[in-house]
C-alpha cells in the first residue's frame, strides 16, 4: 500500500519547497536568496534510503507505549544490546531522537557501570 507522499510526492515536492522557503523568509527576509543548493527529503525518500518504516526519522513513535523501559522493546531498555559489550545509544533508545545527546550520555553511564564492575572482579 503506498502512503500519500509515495503517490504524490514527486509533484509535491516543489511546492513544499516554496511553501517552506516562504515561511522562513517571512521572519528572516533574504534567508532563501543565500541558499545554494538543498535537498529535501520526504518521508519515502528516508524510508528508501535508510529502510525506517513509513520514513520516520524517531525509529519508532514518541508515544507512551515506546517510552522508557519499553525502548527500544522490553528486556533491551538499559542501553545494553543482547550481545555482549555492545552498548545502544541512537534514536530508538529512550528518551528517543533529537539534538539532545541523552541517549548516548545514559548509555556511556552504562558501559561506566560495567567497565567498573568488570574491574572489580
Amino acid at each position: 500500500m503506498k502512503t500519500r507522499w509515495q503517490e504524490s510526492g514527486r509533484e509535491e515536492r516543489p511546492a513544499f519547497v516554496e511553501t517552506m522557503f516562504d515561511t522562513i523568509d517571512g521572519p528572516a527576509p533574504g534567508f532563501s536568496d543565500g541558499i545554494i543548493e538543498s535537498q529535501v527529503l520526504l518521508p519515502h525518500d528516508i524510508e528508501r534510503i535508510i529502510n525506517t518504516p513509513e520514513g520516520h526519522i524517531f525509529h519508532g513513535e514518541l508515544a507512551l507505549e515506546q517510552l522508557f523501559f519499553q525502548r527500544p522493546a522490553p528486556h533491551y531498555a538499559d542501553y545494553r544490546s543482547p550481545i555482549d559489550g555492545l552498548y545502544q545509544c541512537g534514536a530508538s533508545t529512550h528518551p528517543g531522537s533529537g539534538v539532545s545527546g541523552i541517549p548516548g550520555h545514559n548509555s556511556a553511564r552504562e558501559i561506566l557501570k560495567d567497565w567498573k564492575r568488570l574491574q572489580r572482579h
